[in-house]
């Protein structure tokens, strides 16, 4: 788990990790609302996260993502219409050249 949030109450400590910096975020807020003391954070860097700091786990806004990761407002292209597939193998259509007869065949 990359995140490891940490907390102590009367009964003891508790470790708990989440994969995410959201749910994280969210139960260590959990935590301090039910009387948890010194709840913290470790981020997967090592960096040890106290409750004031807990803004920096919060997702950034998109205005606040770099030009290249901001999504364009264009309209998808239409897409395109499915040719029909010809298949090399099939038999052709022509009507079938003269083959020879060879008379009635043979009974016992």
């Amino acid at each position: 788990m990359p995140y490891l949030v940490c907390g102590t109450n009367e009964y003891g400590s508790s470790n708990l990790g989440r994969g995410t910096a959201a749910v994280a975020l969210r139960l260590a807020e959990k935590l301090l609302r039910e009387g948890y003391m010194d709840v913290r954070v470790c981020t997967p860097r090592g960096r040890v996260l106290q409750p004031s700091e807990f803004d920096e786990l919060k997702p950034a806004r998109e205005s606040d993502m770099a030009k290249g990761q901001q999504r364009g407002n264009r309209e998808a292209k239409k897409p395109k219409k499915d040719k029909a597939k010809v298949i090399a193998a099939a038999p052709s259509r022509k009507e079938a050249a003269w083959q020879p007869d060879f008379g009635p065949a043979k009974k016992k």
